[in-house]
């Protein structure tokens, strides 16, 4: 069975993964919200919720193969890219049994099988490490894509722009994704950047830009197929903007007086989840009892995982000095 959605045909099959990958970002980010709030994760904590379907839409594009960089709003993309939910949790927890071994936390996810390489707290810092990804793809002749996932708070600095020049002239595969929220860490974009169409600043470079509707996941998943495939054709990269909104504060410690209630409560009324929901049952795809048997197994994996978690061991403080580049002197 096939359904037209956003225009593209969609399979069952499909359709159900990707319900089942947003939710379960959804239900991941709420329970480690909750965990946060009860003192079991420390640090900063940066959900994704809102966010959903530009993760599992975009990522769906990419090949297992294929490199997935973000920044530190990273646990959706993490997920969608196939981590372990369970290993997920436990590093938030920083507990050994982390993706890094608790080494990392919230903003730094990796996960070397899945080739998802951060999770990186820099704002920008990444996006040129990204660059380097993708020009070694080139330089080896490799059949795989980059893609390089930021915000809109990062189009500001100058790695991007170098990034972007760099990667135009030597044409290389990778996709630039901006996820633009509208508000960086707490700033209006309109109040802080000239040019508000951020998908236009890849002009300069000879590098075609596309907007797309964040909260759509078909419509952002068709953008990333065209992006990806152009870069695999040897066309050079793409800038795609995700219009999006996140439905939490910029941390969870973010008070958020930089916008009003009422605007967030607007924008929840375009809730990615529910809207691919919606348009599942209206096109017969899935029926409203499979959909809550989804969600339950969902809860059941998140539940599990913060079990999972909670029982780790926390890093053996032996084991400290593991993994530096130059070993300090021992006394």
């Amino acid at each position: 069975m096939a359904s037209s959605v956003s225009g593209t045909r969609l399979d069952r099959a499909t359709a159900l993964e990707w319900y089942r990958q947003m939710v379960l970002i959804r239900r991941f980010e709420e329970r480690a919200a909750e965990m946060y709030a009860r003192a079991r994760i420390g640090g900063y904590l940066h959900l994704y919720i809102g966010e959903e379907a530009v993760a599992v839409g975009a990522v769906a594009a990419l090949r297992p193969d294929d490199h997935l960089v973000s920044h530190y709003r990273d646990h959706g993309h993490a997920l969608a890219k196939g981590a372990d939910v369970r290993a997920c949790m436990a590093e938030l927890f920083g507990k050994a049994t982390g993706t890094t071994g608790g080494r990392g936390g919230s903003m730094h996810l990796i996960d070397p099988k899945h080739h998802y390489w951060g999770g990186h707290a820099i704002v920008g810092g990444h996006i040129p490490m990204s660059v380097g990804l993708a020009f070694a793809a080139w330089y080896k002749g490799e059949d795989r894509v980059t893609m390089c996932i930021f915000g809109d708070g990062a189009i500001g600095n100058g790695e991007f722009f170098e990034s972007l020049n760099f990667a135009s002239l030597y044409k290389l595969p990778i996709v630039f994704l901006v996820e633009n929220n509208l508000y960086a860490m707490g700033t209006a974009l309109r109040q802080g950047v000239a040019q508000t169409a951020i998908y236009k600043k890849g002009e300069a470079f000879d590098i075609p830009g596309e907007p797309v509707d964040g909260m759509d996941v078909v419509a952002v998943h068709e953008a990333a197929r065209r992006a990806v495939e152009r870069a695999r054709a040897g066309d050079g990269p793409t800038l795609l903007e995700a219009l999006t909104y996140r439905f939490r504060g910029h941390s969870m410690q973010d008070p958020q007086y930089y916008r009003s209630k009422e605007e967030v409560e607007e924008y929840r009324k375009r809730d990615p989840i529910t809207l691919f929901e919606a348009k599942l049952l209206a096109d017969g795809l899935i029926s409203a009892a499979e959909l809550r048997q989804i969600e339950q197994q969902v809860q059941d994996e998140v539940d599990e995982a913060v079990r999972f978690a909670e029982e780790s061991p926390f890093p053996d403080p032996s084991t400290l000095l593991d993994h530096l580049y130059a070993q300090p002197e021992r006394h």
